[in-house]
């Protein structure tokens, strides 16, 4: 996670950093109801075929990047975030599609160079974990670029997002004096997921279960050792962040048991299920927990802990629960689409809460 201190030092530029991957979530969220077939703010017959690489790579990647590019405290860091940021502003222009995903490719590149002198500054099992994650950017990026569909690079997306935050959440397990071969099993389901995802392309029956089998268990290694265990007991900002974590667990292992019941998933309401359950129930509940702490630190103006922030959080599981379970499983299409405009309007709301405590708070004072 961002340190404020390191963000000062580095002099991160804010807003302009931000702002592509605010645009990138924003598009993203406006080809989210194109697809679901109802009213959008903005129609675009081309939103909806980028509607993955601005949701994950756009927006996620390059708030994963901006922390990465503090953390290293170098300035060639920064060529992470911004080549992103510009591959989600490229997509949402008439030029070709190619250059925007180029783009991309080039921003996790960055980001897998990234973690080189970040590991060799302290070898460190959650650094090669995160590494991981963005080389399984880059593949899904190469990908892209070279044409195949988003559902063929899926396994690698999930991936990137799921073993950089695994990666983050060891940093701040190994708080709690963790016996060695906690670190290492992380690192070796890691590594059995890189194996799994590679594997989906040759075979893709067969290795999206495999795929399956170990999200499965990231997901018990993260429950089990994470300190999200002990603070969902107490009270204010660490029982919501442990909330958000623990419900983000929850989709996790959703998403893993989609794969191994159904193997390879390229279309239809079981496609539908498990990119939500990964990327709103597992990835979207992350950046709410962290959104406390992120974004003080980029903005260096506080996000003051307030309750109403469950409110944004609270209503994407709800709406997310009735889109997979009501819409995905059970074949309900009303209940599809009202889950879906429901997790539009979650991610809204949790994002408008946000923005106006922050904007209410007073300014930090240190530089």
């Amino acid at each position: 996670m961002i340190n404020p201190q390191e963000a000062a030092a580095l002099r991160v530029p804010r807003l302009p950093l931000l702002l592509p991957a605010g645009l990138a979530l924003l598009a993203g969220l406006d080809a989210a109801l194109i697809l679901l077939r109802v009213p959008a703010p903005v129609g675009s017959e081309r939103l909806p075929s980028v509607h993955g690489h601005l949701m994950v790579l756009g927006f996620v990647g390059t708030v994963i990047a901006l922390e990465r590019a503090v953390a290293l405290r170098r300035t060639w860091g920064l060529a992470a975030p911004v080549l992103l940021g510009l591959g989600a502003l490229a997509l949402l222009t008439p030029v070709p599609r190619d250059v925007g995903t180029a783009l991309l490719l080039a921003g996790t590149l960055a980001l897998s160079a990234v973690y080189v002198p970040l590991h060799a500054r302290s070898h460190d099992p959650s650094v090669a974990v995160q590494a991981l994650g963005a080389v399984l950017a880059a593949g899904a990026a190469m990908l892209l670029l070279a044409g195949a569909p988003v559902s063929l690079s899926l396994t690698w997306l999930v991936g990137f997002v799921v073993l950089t935050i695994a990666g983050e959440r060891l940093e701040l397990a190994r708080l709690a004096m963790l016996q060695p071969r906690v670190p290492a099993q992380l690192v070796t389901i890691s590594l059995l997921y890189a194996v799994s995802a590679a594997t989906a392309l040759l075979a893709p029956g067969p290795g999206h279960r495999l795929v399956g089998v170990t999200v499965l268990a990231l997901g018990v290694w993260l429950v089990r050792h994470d300190v999200a265990r002990r603070t969902v007991r107490g009270s204010g900002l660490p029982r919501y962040v442990a909330v958000c974590l623990l419900a983000g667990y929850a989709w996790l292992a959703v998403t893993g048991a989609l794969w191994v019941v159904h193997g390879a998933i390229t279309d239809g309401p079981a496609y539908d299920a498990v990119v939500h359950a990964a990327f709103l129930g597992f990835t979207m509940s992350m950046i709410m927990a962290h959104a406390p702490v992120i974004l003080p630190a980029v903005l260096r103006r506080p996000l003051p802990y307030n309750p109403l922030l469950y409110v944004g959080a609270g209503l994407l599981h709800l709406t997310l629960l009735v889109r997979v379970i009501g819409g995905d499983l059970l074949g309900h299409q009303a209940l599809r689409v009202g889950g879906g405009v429901g997790n539009v309007a979650a991610v809204l709301l949790f994002l408008a809460g946000a923005v106006a405590l922050v904007v209410t708070a007073p300014r930090r004072t240190s530089s």
